[in-house]
């Protein structure tokens, strides 16, 4: 099967509409149809059940869109990162959102430097759980990421557990307690990511998120090393005792054979290690 027919397939499997995927892909409204009936005879079942409503995806359709997606999504990587492979300076492209590497990032870094299979390294920030998706795109080589997300196409080690602390306004009343928990931010455990996702979408980044904090809005949850990393006028932070913890991880692809890939993850679990080794006789 070839690449193209698939891309004509996932075009109209997303518009469902003939004409509109003809226009997105450049191509007039015959030949598109004809490359569908075509994909059809070579698969053997129906993907789209078409009626005097339109087309709509037959449960064989949406099958082979997920799985499209997916091999689409590799050969394009593939791409790209053979075109970085090929260049006269290889970079490795490591994904970061900004202030979500538990501290991290620096020694990772410094300490790959020194590898003999350490290649220079471009740090890509990017926003809440993007990085599986640039992993997969082959826009990054490997990503530091909390954990839960999209493993499909990944492989992934967990670098450090955190206990999270609820950041608050100074003049919130819970405020006035050493310690918290979720039933005090009228939270279950099960609640949790949804109240951070959630949270999440009232600021870009986490300086916004504090700020908004501290302005009186709503408590937010965060991995405890912010609250080391990140004092702020105006925020206090106070455990939360039965809350979940924070987990990173770092991902790569399953299909990386990279070398430079391969040290800068071991150097990643090394240098948590230590860093969890100090914590836990701190």
């Amino acid at each position: 099967m070839e690449s193209r027919p698939l891309r004509y397939f996932v075009a109209v499997a997303e518009e469902l509409n003939f004409t509109r995927a003809a226009e997105r892909l450049g191509i007039s409204p015959p030949p598109l149809s004809r490359a569908i009936r075509n994909l059809e005879k070579e698969v053997g079942v129906a993907l789209f059940d078409r009626n005097t409503h339109g087309v709509a995806l037959s449960p064989a359709g949406e099958v082979l869109l997920a799985e499209a997606k997916i091999v689409l999504d590799a050969l394009q990587a593939a791409e790209r990162r053979a075109q970085r492979a090929a260049a006269t300076e290889p970079k490795l492209i490591l994904a970061v959102k900004a202030d979500g590497d538990a501290g991290l990032l620096e020694p990772i870094l410094a300490r790959f430097a020194s590898e003999p299979a350490g290649i220079p390294v471009a740090v890509r920030l990017c926003g809440w759980h993007e990085q599986p998706q640039l992993l997969r795109q082959g826009e990054a080589d490997a990503a530091l990421v909390h954990e839960p997300f999209d493993r499909t196409g990944l492989d992934a080690e967990t670098l450090i557990h955190e206990p999270r602390v609820a950041a608050l306004a100074a003049s919130h009343p819970l405020a006035a307690r050493d310690r918290l928990t979720l039933s005090d931010l009228e939270l279950r455990p099960d609640d949790v990511e949804q109240f951070i996702n959630r949270h999440r979408g009232q600021g870009r980044d986490l300086a916004q998120l504090l700020t908004l904090v501290g302005l009186g809005g709503p408590p937010h949850l965060l991995p405890a090393s912010v609250a080391a990393r990140y004092p702020r006028p105006g925020v206090v932070y106070r455990p939360v005792a039965d809350a979940p913890h924070s987990v990173l991880a770092i991902a790569w692809p399953q299909q990386s054979r990279s070398t430079a890939t391969a040290a800068l993850v071991r150097v990643a679990c090394s240098v948590a290690d230590a860093v969890g080794g100090a914590e836990a006789t701190s």
